[in-house]
């Protein structure tokens, strides 16, 4: 009878290792248990289904006979999927950093038998290379140790759990000034790549956070840093990304990062966080700037979200894995001579675009890729003629064999691509976006909501886990989206009950804040509290821009207390480290300059000055519908507005102040222009 525990799990990345030699057992209080009942320590080994190197050390280590022998004669191994339990990833992966260590995964963490972290890695070879020790010698000796010098575990073990602790309970409370966005955006300008886009040097990752802050300056208008340009830092990495490898030019998609400088060789994998973000940020470019490729990628990456990602149900799943049949990328790369073999006589066309040579541009293979021409673009002539070869070539490749599909749902991961879609599909007019938000929005709702509470993870059937804060404050700004797209109420309501979720179970009333995890849900060593973004926005982050939204579509100034609270409790972070707080940072922003807008008329009468808001970027817009019989709360700067003259009126209000009525379009888009970038101008706006 086997002893390995996973066969019953539901994760993807767990049903990897069911078969594997390795004893393992899911996260939970029985493995913990069996851990103190036979005195061993734990190993702890963390991953994901898309992860490359999860994939090496499971077929180097996990399912080789003799490394699972000593892995169960010397501990009590455990496998997490990081995905499914973000909770215990985040908590030994800050323990990892503790020691010294770089993060990523695999993580490989030894642990006392209960739970607490005392040594680790990453991924270990196993045998001696790389620089790292072989993964049975670094077993044999931790667990020497453990036996024979109890007292320098102890001593790790000991300063880990009280590092662990007060990061939690870590308190940097402050008041931002106003000038944070423009003096944070200005350091990062000064770092990005001049000549490849992204901050400089390799791996190259697409951090939307700190994007999304160089272009919501220059939205704003602010003064880069002499010899730099807002505008020029962001489009050239968009440009970048958009040409080179790390996007998907058949099946459309952004892989999860380069690791070049030249966004050449992606790591293969897809994520769904990944790819949300990216669509958001491309169609804000492209309501400025009009370029038709940041539309083309959008419109693509939509479609490899419908066609590759949706569940029958219509959620989206987790991730497309990096390996196929072994390899690394094998599914997504081309020799010449295939390229030749399917394309016939326009293949020399395709290879010049694409840059395709016969030796290839990655260990022999060609990634596809258009990196000369980033600079200078692609006409419309030349797109239109290079589609029938790209078809020709997707369908070939539909006969590969395919990547591992993760087909898990996150909450989380889907708030992001709801709040996406439902903002893009306002930006592109697509109907058909919305819905398909609209559809993700009720299978978490129908299916992800337990006794009146959402849930981390479900997946054929089960759901599992308590929302994470994540899950929450995503959910919360996927609703608003929808509420924006739909301006139907019951979008707004679920906002407001996904906060009073996070009040009620994940305050931090000592310090402010939220923690990661709800008070009842299962015991960890620790509760983790952050606003650091990391791969996604922080759930402190971004909830100061929820807050603020909300407060402002419902009249209820409590919301603006919360979100004043929590730029509050985490300001003292900027002087710390600016890198990681993005979401928060943008938020700021929202929070200090909100353009409230006001469409009143009949639904179908509002609809060409609603075109009009979406006909440039606005992040930090606030949009209410207000129909001829309803009225705003007395609080709203609007209140006591309507239509002028029987006609669809907007009105832009800033702070208390709001413009004079706007029937046409064209001067609605005037007007909101100059509000972004410099407030009302007081000769045109009335109190």
């Amino acid at each position: 009878m086997s002893r390995n525990f996973l066969a019953e799990e539901t994760s993807p990345y767990l049903l990897q290792h069911k078969d594997n030699p390795v004893h393992w057992r899911p996260w939970g209080e029985d493995a913990l248990a069996a851990a103190r009942d036979e005195g061993k320590p734990i190993l702890l080994s963390v991953g994901y289904a898309a992860c490359h190197w999860c994939h090496v050390m499971a077929h180097e280590s996990f399912e080789d006979e003799d490394v699972a022998a000593v892995m169960n004669r010397l501990f009590v191994p455990i496998k997490v999927d990081r995905e499914e339990r973000p909770d215990i990833d985040t908590i030994y992966m800050s323990a990892l950093h503790m020691l010294g260590e770089q993060g990523g995964w695999p993580l490989t963490m030894f642990l006392t038998p209960d739970g607490e972290p005392f040594w680790g890695g990453t991924y270990f070879p196993k045998e001696p290379k790389y620089g790292r020790p072989g993964f049975i010698q670094v077993m044999e000796e931790v667990a020497r140790l453990f036996r024979e010098e109890p007292g320098k575990i102890e001593q790790n073990r000991a300063a880990l759990a009280k590092s662990l602790a007060a990061q939690s309970a870590d308190a940097r409370p402050g008041a931002p000034t106003a000038k944070v966005p423009d003096i944070v955006a200005g350091k990062f300008a000064e770092l990005m790549d001049p000549e490849e886009g992204g901050l400089k040097g390799a791996p190259k990752f697409p951090q939307v956070g700190i994007f999304s802050l160089l272009w919501r300056a220059h939205l704003r208008g602010t003064p880069a840093p002499d010899g730099h340009s807002f505008e020029t830092a962001t489009t050239r990495v968009l440009d970048h990304m958009a040409e080179g490898g790390i996007y998907d030019h058949l099946g459309g998609g952004f892989a999860r990062y380069a690791v070049d400088e030249r966004w050449l060789v992606p790591h293969f994998e897809k994520m769904l966080y990944d790819n949300a973000q990216l669509i958001d940020l491309y169609a804000s470019a492209w309501q400025e700037t009009g370029k038709p490729l940041y539309a083309r990628r959008v419109r693509e990456t939509v479609e490899w979200l419908k066609r590759e990602m949706r569940l029958p149900d219509g959620a989206f799943a987790a991730s497309l894995d990096a390996d196929s049949e072994g390899e690394e990328g094998k599914f997504y790369v081309w020799s010449e001579t295939e390229i030749d073999e399917v394309l016939g006589d326009d293949a020399p066309l395709f290879k010049q675009a694409y840059d395709v040579a016969a030796g290839g541009n990655w260990e022999g293979t060609n990634i596809l890729n258009r990196l000369h021409h980033a600079d200078t673009g692609v006409t419309e002539e030349e797109e239109t003629a290079l589609s029938p070869p790209k078809q020709k070539l997707l369908a070939r490749r539909a006969t590969r064999i395919r990547p591992g599909f993760d087909d898990k749902v996150l909450a989380d991961w889907n708030g992001l691509m709801i709040a996406a879609l439902a903002r893009t599909g306002l930006a592109f007019d697509e109907p058909e976006w919305i819905a398909l938000a609209a559809d993700a929005f009720r299978f978490a709702e129908e299916n992800m909501t337990r006794d009146g509470r959402i849930h981390h993870a479900w997946r054929d059937g089960k759901l599992q886990h308590l929302a994470m804060a994540s899950d929450l404050a995503f959910m919360a700004d996927a609703a608003l989206a929808l509420h924006e797209a739909t301006f139907d109420p019951r979008y707004l309501e679920a906002a407001q009950t996904f906060i009073r979720q996070l009040d009620s179970h994940y305050a931090d009333t000592a310090n402010g804040g939220y923690f990661f995890t709800a008070d009842d849900a299962p015991g960890l060593i620790v509760r983790t509290r952050t606003v650091y973004d990391d791969a996604t926005p922080s759930a402190n982050g971004i909830l100061p821009g929820v807050l603020t939204r909300l407060a402002f579509l419902t009249g209820d100034n409590a919301y603006l207390e919360k979100a004043d609270g929590l730029i509050r409790a985490f300001a003292g972070e900027l002087q710390r480290n600016i890198f990681p707080m993005g979401s928060y940072i943008a938020s700021f922003e929202t929070r200090l300059h909100p353009i409230q807008i006001v469409l009143a008329g009949e639904a179908d009468g509002i609809e060409p000055l609603r075109r009009a808001v979406y006909a440039l970027a606005l992040p930090n817009r606030i949009v209410t519908h207000l129909p001829p019989d309803a009225s705003l709360p007395q609080s709203h700067p609007a209140s006591g507005k309507g239509m002028v003259g029987g006609k669809p009126t907007a009105y832009v209000c800033v702070g208390e102040t709001c413009s004079l009525p706007v029937t046409n379009p064209d001067a609605l888009i005037d007007n909101l222009r100059s509000t972004r970038q410099s407030g009302l101008d007081s000769t045109n706006a009335e109190s």
